[in-house]
């Protein structure tokens, strides 16, 4: 195959010169240089008014996606530019009785969409439960690969603003809907509320790394596209056409949750100091996908690294087993005397508010494996197991399945067989939340093996 180069300011010059020639806002600073870049376009906000030979606002009544409560509207009181910022303001209103939520987003389609580049937006998030602000990317074209999530989607930034703490990046693709994401934790003074964060991608023809204030996040080159069913389009799609910038500010939906009585609608705004979009002088695109690496089972057979809990690991990083808190729950977990120790003070909302997990489990199509292990309780209690894929939209390999502990040891076995694509990064779940259930949990002797 000949190499293909893409020079970044053929792609750019159409869009560039009527930005350059609106002189509407005055800025304050240059916008700075990055070394290998050159700027595509820039907004900082700095006059009085959104610009809109690069933004256009985008209107949708509720519930046009993940079931988000607010309305989309082209109204100053929701979308407007103040001391050097874009303030997306969320609104809460009553409206047949009902409350009722108005909210602004603003998008570059046909204005501001480019093909490979970097993106960099500072941004403040607001707090407040159902508050879900958002920086993200969608392609200018979106029929080209077909509807969500075959044309992709680039999620540089979002937040809930139950809990402004934590920071998500991500990519959506496929058929069948797959995704990576990537975190980072800022707490007290330095959460996402708290201040204002730089967020960024670099997205090249084979591979995307997202930053939070410089730190790498997330790292992603090996995704797809397809009709499910068929053979995968040819890679780097669907992230090999222009894409433009979207911001938004939704109110509810199906991951944040609605608001609640401590919402703060007098705060709440998703400010933006600027977004600024850098190419460099040409890329290129003679790619290939990067082979998926399966990692070999222990030598008696288990895939469960410290299965026996014979070491006392971090629980806290990316590394064997981890112990996560979401929604509410509180807790800790503990190795001692080669058992797992769960102990659970709020069970939280939902089922993985409290959740033991061990990732990178090899999983192939058409295999089938084993899970076993001894649990117990110090009272009777449920739990919820399954065998995960956090990278191909949280499908199921094990279903969720719900098991009665008691205060004796009892050994569970399940057996399933992988009909999914194959997947490196399998996921073995203890969920222990929601069923208002806090008895303290021990697990020992953790097996996943193929049989």
């Amino acid at each position: 195959m000949k190499s293909r180069r893409i020079v970044s300011s053929i792609l750019a010059i159409s869009m560039l010169l009527p930005m350059a020639a609106c002189g509407q806002t005055q800025k304050k600073t240059e916008t700075p240089s990055i070394e290998g870049y050159n700027l595509l376009w820039s907004d900082e906000f700095d006059g009085k008014e959104l610009d809109e030979t690069k933004w256009n606002r985008e209107t949708h009544e509720p519930g046009w996606t993940n079931n988000e409560l607010q309305e989309y509207t082209n109204s100053d009181e929701n979308i407007f530019v103040k001391d050097g910022s874009l303030v997306l303001k969320a609104i809460k209103t009553e409206k047949n009785g009902k409350p009722y939520y108005t909210s602004g987003k603003v998008q570059g389609w046909n204005k501001t969409q480019f093909q490979y580049g970097k993106v960099v937006v500072s941004a403040k998030v607001p707090e407040g439960q159902g508050l879900w602000p958002a920086i993200w990317m969608m392609p200018n074209q979106e029929s080209k690969y077909g509807q969500w999530p075959k044309c992709g989607e680039i999620d540089i930034m979002e937040s809930l603003g139950n809990d402004t703490t934590i920071s998500y990046s991500t990519i959506h693709y496929g058929e069948p809907h797959a995704e990576q994401q990537g975190t980072i934790e800022k707490k007290g003074d330095e959460s996402f509320s708290a201040k204002f964060h730089e967020y960024s991608v670099e997205w090249e023809p084979g591979e995307m790394r997202f930053y939070t204030d410089g730190e790498l996040v997330l790292t992603c080159n090996d995704w797809f596209t397809a009709v499910e069913g068929a053979d995968d389009k040819p890679y780097p799609a669907p992230f090999d056409q222009p894409f433009y910038v979207q911001l938004n500010l939704a109110v509810g939906g199906n991951w944040p949750g609605n608001p609640d009585s401590t919402t703060d609608f007098s705060k709440a705004e998703f400010l933006i100091d600027y977004v600024r979009v850098y190419q460099k002088d040409a890329y290129d695109t003679n790619v290939t996908k990067p082979p998926m690496t399966f990692r070999e089972a222990l030598p008696d057979g288990n895939f469960i690294r410290n299965g026996d809990f014979s070491v006392a690991e971090n629980l806290d990083d990316d590394i064997d087993w981890k112990f996560l808190l979401f929604n509410g729950g509180e807790g800790s977990a503990e190795i001692k005397d080669g058992e797992m120790i769960i102990t659970t003070k709020n069970y939280g909302t939902e089922e993985y508010s409290v959740q033991l997990v061990h990732p990178d489990l090899p999983m192939l199509k058409g295999h089938k494996y084993r899970v076993t292990f001894d649990i117990r309780a110090d009272e009777a209690r449920k739990c919820i197991v399954c065998v995960s894929a956090p990278n191909a939209g949280w499908i199921r390999y094990l279903k969720d399945t719900s098991i009665d502990l008691t205060t004796d040891w009892n050994t569970f076995t399940f057996e399933f067989e992988m009909k999914d694509k194959d997947d490196n990064n399998g996921r073995l779940e203890f969920n222990m939340g929601k069923h208002k259930d806090t008895a303290t949990i021990h697990i020992k002797n953790v097996r996943v093996e193929e049989i």
